[in-house]
């Protein structure tokens, strides 16, 4: 299919009734606008950053307890890092446990699910689970700018223990339980974490797995240490506390951590904007994983104004994201809370039925159903294994509240958009999303006055300059020629810094070398000129070169996806060996069960690769691997 003409696959049905439209004719009547369509809107965004996050502020309703003297300055540089909203004093848990909104007390502020059961959390009850661990932590003496880690899977207690975490003003960081010691320690010794959250065990696919040892090893190697507490995350399942050392405390359950403190108000502390809440990590894939500290308002204006205004979420609605503590959609999802959404939190496999029975590829279409979410995040491998397995969800469960789905961590296929609009529904925003745990958040985004096109990212988000260049540094975003996804203008989610010694260097290097003075992500993409939407090549660092043409792998599988049932995966990679003469493309292809690899198939392969895109991207070495190896978050 030409690249410039994609099928169009959505519209909503009344844009004038969205966040995004008043948000728009807000800003025409301020300041004596027109937008004819989101690209305007978008262009006058980056053209009047100040302006545009100073409405952003007051139209999402940020909570503060000073103001801000300015946004950021229109002419402010990327590198150093500006100052955004200077001046404002703000907590960032209280904006999430207090939204602008103020939900009755007694609705649902989080559902928790898993394989076993389901809970419901009400507002007060909530806010009174972190008021009492915020009350027992100021006891231990945590202070601001400590460090607090987390060893947990997605439940409710993981939230409430970040919330106590950054009402007091300190440092969150988290790991799923299912990462290994020494993974956990290459990260959490750099910070050095004075508490610890964990689980007594995990649970998956039916089965539990023991944390005890891995959690031994971890706390003897944290000097700083003053508890490590326990929540009960299985019940009636055994840990030795007694057996976990701990340098400058001791191991304790959540039960007994709680159960002392006294009936003091919940506290937060008003801090500068930019004061840091979240540390992530990169992938480590060229040494120790970097620190990357994400502040407050970044997080949070960046993180309401997607959920608000490019997503549609408002008080009430139900927000889900199949993820783990560890990947940066966590914190996007927690966010929810900030615009009175219920969070719907899971933990297990999303194969596994609740009942135990049935078939596994309809677990959460059913979960929709029973929890009457309304938006459904997800990735893009979950969604190509069901039009792989060609289940039809809206035929099979009732998905009458779903109104979004949102789609990330591996380029969507085109016809895995077009598998969603039969399997799901007409109706439904597919957001295909992109962003990283650079930015904690989207460069790509959904929006709701803009059609949806298969294989493609709806736009790009508002107050973002996003441009793809090429690699001497020209501007290629409106000839629609593949380059480097940059963005050239301040954004308020930037890290505000790497932790640990030489961060300022490395801050440097990792965004701000290849093109200077110019936000590089890493990112390998094509913008259509024709829709504004955005195309996923991938990873700049793992683009092809064949005879000296570019071209990203994504490319490969869509066409493979497209056309050969009989391959379920397929990872494609550049060799280069001391005798080739040029980059040798090979693809690996992984076969779906009962299908055979042939000659035949490699031929038929060829055949349809140089057919669909060119003579390129012919593979000159095809071969079958028994797996593709993937990250937890779906990404080869």
């Amino acid at each position: 299919m030409d690249s410039a003409a994609p099928k169009r696959l959505w519209e909503h049905k009344d844009p004038s009734s969205t966040n995004i439209y008043a948000f728009k004719r807000h800003l025409e009547n301020k300041f004596q606008l027109a937008f004819k369509d989101y690209e305007e809107l978008r262009q006058w965004s980056i053209a009047n950053i100040n302006q545009f996050w100073e409405e952003v502020w007051h139209f999402s309703g940020i909570k503060a307890s000073r103001a801000f003297t300015k946004a950021v300055d229109d002419d402010a540089p990327m590198f150093p890092r500006p100052r955004f909203f200077e001046g404002a004093r703000l907590n960032f848990a209280e904006n999430l446990l207090y939204p602008s909104c103020n939900p009755d007390e007694d609705s649902y502020a989080v559902i928790e699910a898993n394989e076993e059961s389901r809970s419901h959390v009400t507002w007060k009850e909530f806010r009174e689970r972190v008021r009492q661990c915020s009350a027992a932590m100021r006891k231990l003496g945590v202070q601001e700018k400590d460090r607090v880690a987390g060893y947990v899977a997605n439940h409710c207690n993981a939230l409430v223990a970040m919330l106590a975490t950054t009402a007091i003003g300190a440092l969150w960081t988290a790991m799923s339980p299912d990462t290994g010691a020494h993974a956990v320690l290459d990260r959490i010794k750099q910070i050095e974490p004075v508490m610890l959250f964990a689980d007594n065990a995990v649970a998956y696919n039916g089965k539990v797995h023991e944390v005890q040892e891995k959690l031994k090893a971890i706390t003897k190697e944290i000097p700083q240490l003053k508890a490590c507490v326990v929540f009960e995350t299985i019940p009636e399942h055994d840990i030795d506390l007694k057996d976990i050392p701990v340098a400058q405390g001791k191991a304790i359950s959540h039960a007994e951590f709680v159960q002392s403190v006294s009936d003091e108000k919940l506290d937060f502390a008003q801090l500068q904007s930019d004061h840091p809440v979240y540390i992530l990590y990169s992938s480590g894939t060229t040494g120790k994983p970097k620190c990357i500290v994400h502040g407050a308002i970044g997080t949070l204006i960046q993180h309401k104004k997607e959920h608000a205004i490019q997503c549609d979420i408002s008080p009430g609605d139900r927000l889900f994201y199949f993820t783990t503590c560890t990947w940066m959609m966590w914190h996007w999802l927690v966010s929810g809370l900030a615009t009175g959404a219920t969070l719907v939190v899971y933990d297990g496999s999303p194969f596994r039925p609740l009942d135990g029975e049935g078939k596994g590829e309809l677990a959460m279409p059913r979960l929709i159903d029973e929890l009457g979410i309304t938006h459904f995040g997800t990735s893009a491998k979950y969604l190509s294994i069901l039009e792989q397995k060609e289940v039809m969800a809206n035929k099979l469960v009732n998905l009458r509240t779903l109104r979004a789905i949102y789609s990330t961590g591996s380029p969507l296929a085109p016809s895995t958009f077009e598998y969603v609009y039969r399997a799901f529904g007409p109706d439904i925003n597919l957001g295909s999303i992109t962003g990283g745990t650079d930015i904690i958040s989207l460069f790509g985004a959904p929006s709701q006055i803009s059609p949806v096109y298969a294989g493609e990212i709806q736009v790009r988000g508002l107050g973002m300059a996003v441009e793809a260049w090429d690699f001497q540094g020209k501007n290629v975003t409106d000839t629609g020629e593949p380059g480097d996804l940059v963005c050239v203008k301040p954004f308020p989610c930037q890290p505000t810094m790497f932790y640990g010694a030489g961060g300022d260097k490395i801050y440097k290097k990792s965004y701000f070398e290849t093109f200077p003075g110019v936000w590089h992500h890493g990112d390998f993409v094509r913008l259509n000129p024709k829709t504004g939407g955005l195309v996923m090549l991938g990873r700049s660092d793992g683009i092809l070169k064949p005879s000296g043409v570019r071209f990203g792998s994504s490319e490969i599988y869509n066409v493979i996806l497209e056309h050969f049932s009989e391959v379920e995966d397929a990872l494609c990679i550049g060799r280069r060996r001391e005798n080739d003469t040029d980059e040798v493309v090979v693809l690996f292809v992984k076969m779906a069960q009962g299908a055979k690899f042939s000659d035949e198939l490699v031929k038929k392969l060829k055949e349809v690769i140089r057919k669909e895109l060119s003579a390129r991207h012919v593979p000159g070495i095809t071969d079958e691997c028994p797996d593709i190896p993937v990250t937890i978050n779906g990404k080869k």
